[in-house]
């Protein structure tokens, strides 16, 4: 595919992006679909006003079995003075008593938003004949200040308290979060169509429940999957079984070519599920020039549409089904985290 214009950071953008179409620094991609006037149709599909908070507890899934790279969260009371600052007097005769706390959080570890920096591929950018790192609209590996070694990653009893050691200077978290993430959101009941049980979905049966549905994509909409994995995850109790999780709801199948290519042509603005990675991972092809995560590629990389994990969609998907509707008021601000390349969310529909 050529290049809209020409740009300083590729000459080249990988087969099927949109790099440059949103403009030539566009770090928000599909996003800049969600007009003010697909705010207003999302508001036009509130009826009842009632609200379905769409988080998992930050502390669920529990433990390390679904990922061992990423730690529940741990909170701590700050200090007051040197003193324990939980139920802390003032201690100047006064009655006020006060509680102030810290988090260590790995931001990906529930409830999640990706931002564009959490994925980049490898491919010849520059027309030099060599493979380059980029991001979404041709950023680079330059962009994504990390420390060269472990050693400098900040952790451990020498790290300095209050020093970051990575940050994305471009696409970060923040570049979400200041969208306000608030517009029409669709719906798709995966589980209701295929039962509890692990299934892979392509576009054949994608496209069997959009007829089945009466839905209709339209560009500028986010999009849900309710498969009904996160409700049995938060079941579990924070004690999961990744054997059982492992055959639980449908995952879309990220190297089916037809549903990549629905993908782009329906101008969805981003995709949230209720499972781990929205499609199925690792990805079913043992070719090693392949992608683990094709769809990651696609949507983060080429499309710029963000992904969302772990949402607790469903409450909301049966009430929906029950109500004979599939279109609500979304709302789903990350953390303004500058510099993250993901964040918790507590997204909230409202109907």
């Amino acid at each position: 595919m050529s290049a809209p214009a020409e740009n300083p950071r590729w000459r080249r953008r990988p087969e099927g992006a949109n790099w440059g179409e949103f403009g030539a620094d566009d770090q928000i991609g599909r996003m800049n679909l969600v007009t003010p006037g697909k705010v207003l149709e999302g508001v036009r599909e509130v009826r009842t006003g009632r609200t379905f908070s769409l988080s998992l507890p930050l502390d669920i899934p529990g433990g390390t079995a679904l990922n061992a790279n990423r730690l529940p969260p741990v909170l701590r009371p700050t200090l007051r003075q040197g003193r324990v600052n939980f139920n802390c007097l003032l201690n100047d005769g006064r009655p006020d008593v006060l509680s102030d706390d810290l988090a260590i959080l790995h931001l990906q570890y529930s409830t999640q938003w990706d931002s564009l920096a959490h994925a980049g591929t490898r491919f010849d950018a520059d027309g030099d004949g060599l493979p380059e790192t980029r991001y979404y609209n041709g950023y680079s590996a330059a962009d994504m200040r990390a420390p060269a070694g472990v050693e400098g990653c900040g952790i451990g009893p020498e790290a300095a308290p209050f020093a970051s050691t990575s940050g994305a200077q471009a696409l970060g978290i923040e570049r979400l979060a200041r969208t306000g993430v608030q517009g029409v959101a669709v719906m798709i009941d995966l589980q209701a169509h295929f039962g509890p049980g692990r299934t892979l979905v392509g576009y054949d049966g994608l496209r069997r429940m959009l007829d089945a549905d009466g839905i209709e994509m339209r560009p500028g909409d986010m999009l849900c999957l309710h498969t009904g994995y996160a409700e049995a995850l938060l079941d579990m109790r924070g004690q999961p079984d990744a054997a059982v999780l492992a055959r639980t709801g449908a995952a879309l199948d990220g190297h089916d070519e037809r549903l990549l290519q629905w993908i782009t042509d329906s101008g969805l603005a981003a995709i949230a599920a209720d499972n781990l990675a929205v499609e199925e991972f690792p990805a079913r092809r043992d070719d090693p020039c392949c992608s683990v995560l094709p769809l990651h590629q696609h949507c983060l990389v080429k499309l710029g549409i963000h992904l969302g994990e772990l949402w607790r969609l469903t409450p909301l998907a049966k009430w929906l089904r029950v109500n004979g509707r599939h279109r609500f008021l979304l709302t789903a601000p990350p953390l303004d985290l500058p510099g993250a390349v993901g964040s918790p969310v507590t997204p909230v529909a409202t109907v």
